[in-house]
C-alpha cells in the first residue's frame, strides 16, 4: 500500500504557506493605508478591497483594527523578550536589559521581513506614537511587558517579584527611557532604525547618572529668567 503521509504532509505545508501569505498582504495593506491616511480613516473594507478578499477572510486573521495595527508590535517585543532571556546571566539587570534592545535593533530586520518591510514597520511605530488612540493601547500593552519583564529578570537574579521590588523598580527605569526614546523619536525628521538605535542608546546610558545621588549644578548660561528676582530662586 502507498503511504500517503508524504503527500498529506506537503499539502498541509502548501495551506499553511498559502494561510501566512494571505495574512502578511492583510497585514501590509492595512499598515500602508494606516500610515497614508490614517488609522481612524481607514476602514476594514478598504483593507480587504486592497488585498481582493472578504471580510470574512479579514477577521479569520485579526479580530479587529487594534490587533492588526499592533500586529508586528507583537513580533519585535518577543523579539525583544527572546534576546533578553538569553543574554549572558553575569550581566546586571539594566545592563541585560540595555544589551537586549540594542541588540534587537540590530537585528529587527531579519525578524519581520517576513511580514513587512522594516521601513514600514517603523513608520507604523510613529503612527501609533501620533495617534491618540493606538497611543492609549500601546501604553497599556506595555505595562503588561513590564510585568512580563520584571519577572523574567527576578526569575534571572533569583528573587520573587511580589516581594522584592527591585526588579519592577529597575524596569520601569528602563521603560521609561523607552517611553521617552520613542516619543522624542517619533517628533524627529529621521525615521530609520539607526536613528532610534543611537537615541536609546544614549538615553539608556543615562539612567545611572539620573539616579545618582546629587546632580551637578545647571550650567552657568542657564541663568533665571530676568523678571524672576534671584533671591527667590534660592533656598531658604
Amino acid at each position: 500500500m502507498t503511504d500517503e503521509r508524504p503527500m498529506a504532509g506537503r499539502v498541509a505545508g502548501l495551506r499553511e504557506r498559502k494561510k501566512r501569505r494571505t495574512r502578511d498582504a492583510l497585514l501590509r495593506a492595512a499598515l500602508l493605508l494606516f500610515v497614508s491616511q490614517g488609522y481612524e480613516r481607514t476602514t476594514v473594507d478598504e483593507i480587504t478591497d486592497a488585498v481582493e478578499v472578504s471580510q470574512r477572510t479579514f477577521f479569520r486573521y485579526f479580530a479587529s483594527k487594534e490587533e492588526v495595527a499592533f500586529a508586528v508590535q507583537d513580533l519585535v517585543e518577543s523579539h525583544f523578550y527572546a534576546e533578553l532571556g538569553s543574554r549572558p546571566a553575569a550581566e546586571g539587570p539594566l545592563e541585560a536589559m540595555r544589551n537586549a534592545v540594542l541588540a534587537a535593533w540590530d537585528t529587527v530586520e531579519e525578524a519581520i521581513s517576513e511580514a513587512v518591510p522594516v521601513d514600514l514597520y517603523m513608520r507604523s511605530y510613529r503612527l501609533i506614537e501620533s495617534t491618540p488612540a493606538l497611543l492609549a493601547v500601546h501604553l497599556r500593552r506595555s505595562a503588561e511587558l513590564e510585568e512580563r519583564i520584571s519577572r523574567l529578570i527576578a526569575a534571572r537574579e533569583g528573587l520573587d517579584v511580589d516581594t522584592d521590588p527591585r526588579p519592577r523598580v529597575a524596569v520601569a527605569a528602563f521603560s521609561g527611557v523607552m517611553r521617552v526614546t520613542g516619543r522624542l523619536w517619533g517628533q524627529g525628521e529621521d525615521t530609520s532604525v539607526a536613528a532610534i538605535r543611537r537615541m536609546t542608546e544614549a538615553y539608556l546610558d543615562q539612567i545611572g547618572p539620573a539616579l545618582a545621588a546629587g546632580w551637578s549644578r545647571p550650567p552657568a548660561a542657564a541663568q533665571p529668567p530676568a523678571c524672576a528676582p534671584a533671591d527667590r530662586l534660592r533656598p531658604s
